[in-house]
């Protein structure tokens, strides 16, 4: 018999470690025939079967398809034998409604002559654990026989409700069904679950483990990692003017540099080539570090330590970024040690299986995976690039203290019963009422599991006491972090919503908390946005879309409400909204690709872009040419024809593709994310905030910044080198799009003068600089433009290719655009 690749462990404190693995036979056949010949086995009617019998029997039922057997073993020992069964196929489907998702479910204590207090019970949570999570089940269904008293404690214990008596062929039989939500609510009190952590072996408990959390942190790989982050430091320190690299020799067409740390004496070399904006493209090969002459290692925090004057880093700043640095270089480790798909395979995975495989946060920012509030255990359970699912906690939360808007059509508790479906729902409801509560009172909110257990549980202890917060148990859905890691696509139904919650970690210069008063406006600027783009032709005939964020929910703490300003992360450890999926927008032969993707490198160095190109059969111009048209196009629109922009880096772009060719793009993170730049446009209440006050001259950095600097700046290098469009030709592909753009709105052109993307140059804009002027909040909320960091200039790569007769370096456009 064929073993099947999965299996599952659990740790409980006061038990030990469980693992529950399929039958093997005929290796298994001995143990079990003993087990089943055992009198205390006599209810499952198998006690006179010999061992040929018992291998038929099962080999017959695995291979029926009619269900599946399994041993569960309890600190490496054998210990119980668990079957499970389609209830459809059985003859319970003449006795009940079979529902998508039951499974039927048989288990047996193997007998001993040393019981364990509480082992039985143990047992029984392990196994409802193993069928919802790693069996997919939404419903366990049994029908033990009516005298058999001792697994009827078992089963209402674990949170199974009895339906009726019915009559099968072989016994009469208690009909009992138990959801996971029944299930949660049952073990809440209990001590058990309360320590564990049901999973399965890709997320094995570091509780009983804790080797695991860092046995991906091997000395070569460690090196390595160390490697590419002084390379990105040195590339994107450099490109900020941070570091003066002294040029020394050409080595090959390389140029060789030099950088001489805080003290003289510490000295780093590498080859580089200078690319257009300043893109410092290393060689990570060739970095090497001396000090006082003699060759060292390279390690990336003492990198920073050693130029900590030269960054400029404050004293009270440093550690906290050093932190940052350290976690960036763990989260790489463990990204580069996992199992992962190659670019090759990656170009025909699914829209979650890229979005996890991505081995690199921000491009430009150095420390970009902090994740400050994070331990070992809570990277492995909730990171993106972990890819595991997870189960969101759910809340009532009192109206008193909360705020709700939804643009759906049935309202916000519609729209929440929807999300739940209306068993998980009422469920939600019946606990209210169990302990005396009215649930008209309450609105349901979603939490981070992190959130709940390091912030709400006690940050939150005078609410949770005043029932102003109820907690009611874990919905059923799973979810993956998506990457921007507070975001929660739902793998169990992708038709439904994303999920974002407040989650109060340190990620790159902010707190990633949520906003209860952003909550109340959310809807309705998404609703205005939407409306905006699906009116205006010319972004219909680009296919560009949104994802709306349909509905929010926010809840105050009268405690820091009084205490702290309203920008303070202590005003946004509960709230979430709920945002469209993107599946339902999918034609028959069209997939997703996060954009981020674009800039993606695999373990071994290689890009997926180029890959994506070959597999698409079109030559690299034309493949860049609809991706420009997908993407560039419309944020020009927006920009030139609605004063309209986004913040449309890669985690926040969708595209569509057919055939592994892009045909359009779709734009999420709306309300947090989007602006309007004009102050003299007369906007409702609920929008305006979208409103931002933006001096003239810097109005076109939503262009030039955001999609030159921090997209196709990291692109046209990878094209260059591991594909077949030299730079200089990516950008005239760059301002061919826009060429087109302009010639196709000639009413807009007093827009293109005045924000003139072929001028020579433009203003660099820092973002490392301003992490590291201020790596606890990098922007002033208040202000948002007013205190970015800039330093000079940048040479714009597209200036050369202006068209109709101008030169560059004129400022004058002709009236025809």
């Amino acid at each position: 018999m064929n073993d099947v690749t999965y299996h599952y462990e659990q740790h409980l404190p006061s038990l030990g470690q469980f693992r529950i693995r399929p039958l093997r036979l005929p290796d298994d056949l001995p143990l079990i025939h003993q087990w089943l010949s055992d009198d205390h086995a006599r209810f499952w009617g198998m006690q006179d079967m010999s061992p040929n019998e018992l291998d038929d029997f099962y080999r017959t039922l695995r291979s029926s398809g009619e269900g599946d057997a399994f041993i569960g073993l309890h600190n490496g020992q054998p210990a119980f034998l668990m079957e499970t069964y389609q209830p459809q196929l059985s003859p319970l489907a003449d006795h009940y409604p079979v529902q998508s998702g039951d499974l039927g479910m048989h288990i047996l204590i193997a007998p001993t002559d040393y019981p364990i207090r509480g082992f039985t019970r143990g047992v029984f949570t392990v196994i409802m654990g193993f069928l919802f999570e790693a069996l997919d089940a939404r419903r366990i269904v049994v029908e033990p026989d009516v005298s058999n008293d001792r697994i009827h404690d078992l089963n209402r214990f674990a949170g199974f409700q009895y339906d009726r008596i019915i009559s099968l062929p072989d016994k009469q039989a208690h009909l009992a069904f138990c959801d996971y939500a029944q299930f949660q609510q049952a073990m809440t009190n209990n001590y058990l679950l309360k320590e564990s952590n049901m999973t399965t072996d890709r997320t094995i408990s570091l509780t009983n483990n804790p080797a695991l959390a860092c046995d991906h942190l091997q000395p070569e790989l460690w090196q390595h990692v160390n490697t590419l982050l002084v390379r990105k430091a040195l590339s994107e320190f450099a490109h900020e003017k941070l570091l003066q690299p002294e040029p020394l020799s050409e080595q090959d067409g390389w140029q060789e540099y030099r950088v001489i740390a805080d003290k003289p004496d510490i000295e780093y070399r590498f080859l580089g080539k200078v690319l257009a904006l300043e893109h410092w493209h290393i060689d990570p090969s060739s970095i090497r570090k001396t000090v006082a002459g003699e060759q060292t290692d390279v390690d990336a925090m003492r990198f920073i330590i050693e130029f900590r004057q030269t960054l400029g880093i404050q004293d009270a700043m440093l550690p906290t970024y050093l932190e940052e640095i350290a976690s960036t270089l763990y989260g790489s480790a463990y990204k580069h040690r996992r199992p992962g798909l190659d670019v090759t395979s990656l170009v025909s995975s699914d829209f979650q299986q890229l979005e996890s495989a991505m081995m690199e946060g921000h491009p430009c920012f150095v420390a970009n995976n902090g994740r400050i509030g994070f331990d070992a255990r809570d990277y492995q359970a909730y990171a993106p690039e972990a890819g595991n699912p997870i189960r969101l906690i759910w809340v009532a939360a009192h109206k008193d203290s909360t705020t709700v808007a939804s643009s759906e059509d049935q309202g916000f508790n519609g729209m929440i019963r929807e999300e739940l479906g209306d068993e998980q729902f009422e469920a939600f409801m019946t606990l209210l009422e169990q302990r005396s509560l009215n649930p008209d009172d309450y609105y349901l909110l979603p939490v981070h599991p992190w959130q709940w257990y390091n912030k709400l549980a006690h940050v939150f202890a005078a609410d949770i006491a005043t029932e102003k917060l109820v907690y009611l148990g874990e919905g059923q859905d799973r979810y993956r972090a998506q990457q921007s890691i507070r975001t929660f696509f739902n793998t169990d139904r992708p038709n439904r919503h994303y999920v974002k919650t407040a989650l109060s970690i340190l990620n790159m210069g902010f707190m990633r908390g949520l906003s209860p008063y952003y909550m109340s406006t959310t809807p309705a600027i998404n609703e205005f946005l939407y409306d905006l783009v699906n009116q205006d032709p010319y972004l219909a005939s680009t296919g560009f879309s949104l994802l709306r964020e349909v509905a929010g929910i926010g809840y105050t703490n009268a405690h820091f409400e009084e205490a702290v300003d309203k920008y303070s992360p202590y005003r946004k450890m509960l709230s979430a909204l709920w945002r469209e999926s993107p599946i339902p927008q999918l034609k028959d032969n069209q997939k997703l690709m996060t954009m981020a993707g674009l800039l993606h490198v695999d373990a071994e160095g290689n890009a997926l872009l180029p890959a994506l190109i070959a597999a698409s059969g079109l030559d690299t111009e034309n493949w860049i040419r609809r991706f420009l048209h997908g993407y560039m196009s419309p944020l020009l629109h927006c920009f030139y024809a609605h004063d309209l922009v986004f913040m449309p880096h890669g985690e926040n772009l969708i595209l569509v593709l057919e055939d592994h060719v892009p045909v359009r793009a779709i734009m999420k993170d709306i309300a947090e994310e989007a602006a309007i730049m004009n102050t003299d446009i007369l906007l409702s209440e609920d929008v305006r905030r979208l409103q931002v006050e933006v001096p003239e001259e810097l109005k076109v950095l939503s262009i030039f910044t955001d999609l030159f600097d921090c997209i196709f700046r990291f692109m046209a290098p990878v094209l260059d080198e591991q594909g077949d469009l030299p730079e200089s030709r990516f950008w005239q592909l760059v301002a061919d799009c826009v060429h087109d753009y302009q010639s196709a709105h000639p009413e807009l052109a007093d827009k293109f003068r005045r924000h003139d993307l072929f001028a020579p140059e433009f203003t660099r804009s820092c973002l490392n600089r301003l992490q590291l002027a201020n790596n606890q909040q990098m922007i002033d909320l208040a202000d948002p433009a007013g205190n970015l960091q800039f330093h000079g200039t940048l040479v714009n790569p597209i200036a050369r290719h202006a068209r109709n007769g101008r030169k560059t370096g004129e400022t004058e456009m002709l009236s025809d655009g």
